[in-house]
């Protein structure tokens, strides 16, 4: 199953390696993509191997990205693990591979008059 989703990229998390039991190295990265959805607008995307970590190289902090991804699951000891692994990364828009984002633009004003309260409920 190939899937797709835009976003920005919120954070890089730093790259993981180690030796398998087969005695091979391995590296992984993961980075985090915001799709602006009302709930669990974060997705955590993992990239295995040295080649699809160039991809993200490519990549900053704030660069707006489609993502194309497989979603897997595996069972051990009764516990089922996911795991999101990227493929692709392309850029949105006008944005070229490895340019600075543009500074992010002031948030609208949001004012209360007195007579109104703020609602804290996530509904």
């Amino acid at each position: 199953m190939s899937l797709k989703v835009k976003g920005t990229i919120n954070r890089i998390l730093p790259i993981e390696s180690g030796t398998s039991k087969a005695g091979r190295a391995w590296q992984k990265q993961s980075f985090i993509v915001d799709t602006g959805a009302q709930f669990n607008p974060e997705v955590c995307f993992s990239l295995f191997g040295e080649e699809k970590i160039e991809m993200l190289k490519n990549y900053r902090e704030g660069s707006v990205v489609e993502v194309s991804f497989n979603i897997s699951s595996r069972e051990f000891n009764g516990k089922w693990y996911h795991n999101i692994d990227a493929w692709k990364i392309d850029s949105v828009g006008n944005e070229a591979p490895g340019s600075v984002p543009p500074p992010p633009t002031e948030p609208p004003v949001d004012f209360l008059s007195e007579d109104e309260e703020e609602d804290d409920l996530p509904f």
